[in-house]
């Protein structure tokens, strides 16, 4: 009798544990609100190399909490992120260059979403040895620099905003992107907004045909570029500065202020954007005394209609946790936290995501 009580016993208290989970729902526990736990897939994403220092954090970070996700982010630039999601070969792009209307009609999967994933400055990186830090680069210097009709570096329109430096009798050798690209897209389009002539001979956009220099193949690749050849300038996301130990120019905004890239200046340059329902936006030579006049958003890119459950429900949860505790990450990698105003209108753009007219993010 004692027996048949004691297996009695032990039934009822497994039926009341597995009621007890099934009530507790399929949420991880310590994951955000809105975050479910998704089970096993697997993702892929190419692009900007802009944001890849990052997202490369956010990514281990994020499979740290959530073993059954393994994503693949390949730093492959932004125009080759743009034609590969654009074609279906990965579940999402990154992009610091905006998507033109065209391409997104052309897009093989539907409506693709442009969701902000950071904001990020672009420095204006040299490789003079006896000059120091905090060179003074002028607008128009620095598109006839990159134009090639400024090919010294003692030219007196450099000198004239340096006063008391000593500028070498040195040829100046321009580096630039070879391969497709957001930070070449965020560049260009500051001196498009600034100079006729750019915008007349050359004008904006992830692949140009450069008037002079070297090409190197994404961010690591100018950054070689410019610790190989002394007298070199070029352009690279501040963190890619920074881990190399390039000095950046101080450049003057549109207010006439001569500031530097920083987390401070780059998120003066987003204050005072207008941001449209679709965040296509662009933040040069923006407005204000403090802001930085060469800084961009770089952008996760996904298709609004999912064709896989299981993945399409890992990606939405992934982005929301980038945007939310991801941010976390971002200023000890020189890059500026996204506003929270903006936060709050992504994750309305991401509950928009749906499977089979379904929404992947509760």
């Amino acid at each position: 009798m004692f027996r048949k009580k004691e297996k009695f016993l032990t039934c009822l208290l497994w039926m009341v544990l597995v009621l007890a989970l099934a009530g507790c729902g399929d949420k991880t526990p310590g994951t955000p609100a809105g975050q479910e736990n998704t089970g096993k897939a697997s993702l892929t994403g190419s692009g900007s190399s802009f944001v890849y220092p990052l997202l490369n954090q956010q990514i281990e970070e994020y499979r740290k909490q959530n073993p059954n996700i393994t994503i693949n982010y390949q730093s492959t630039g932004s125009g080759a992120g743009i034609k590969q999601v654009s074609e279906q070969t990965i579940d999402f792009g990154a992009t610091d260059g905006l998507m033109t209307d065209d391409q997104l009609k052309a897009a093989k999967g539907g409506k693709l979403l442009h969701i902000p994933l950071t904001l990020g400055a672009v420095a204006v990186t040299y490789n003079l040895p006896d000059v120091p830090k905090d060179l003074k680069i002028s607008p128009a210097v620095l598109a006839d620099i990159f134009l090639g009709k400024i090919t010294n570096w003692n030219d007196q329109t450099i000198a004239a905003d340096n006063p008391g430096v000593s500028l070498p009798d040195a040829k100046i050798t321009v580096a630039h992107r070879s391969d497709g690209s957001g930070t070449t897209y965020i560049f260009s389009d500051y001196l498009n907004s600034i100079s006729p002539e750019w915008s007349s001979k050359v004008g904006k956009g992830t692949s140009l045909n450069w008037p002079a220099g070297l090409g190197g193949k994404g961010n690591s690749g100018v950054a070689g570029v410019i610790q190989q050849t002394s007298g070199a300038i070029g352009y690279l996301e501040l963190a890619y500065a920074v881990q190399n130990n390039l000095p950046y120019a101080m450049l003057k905004n549109k207010e006439g202020k001569w500031i530097a890239p920083n987390l401070q200046s780059t998120s003066a340059a987003a204050a005072g954007a207008t941001i449209p329902d679709d965040m296509r936006v662009s933040i040069v030579n923006a407005p204000g005394p403090d802001a930085y006049p060469i800084a961009g958003f770089a952008w996760a890119l996904l298709y609004q209609d999912q064709t896989d459950k299981a993945k399409g429900a890992a990606l939405v949860n992934f982005i929301n946790w980038a945007i939310h505790d991801g941010q976390a990450l971002a200023e000890g990698l020189h890059y500026a936290k996204l506003p929270g105003d903006l936060v709050g209108r992504e994750e309305g753009m991401l509950k928009s995501i749906t499977f089979q007219g379904q929404p992947l993010l509760k």
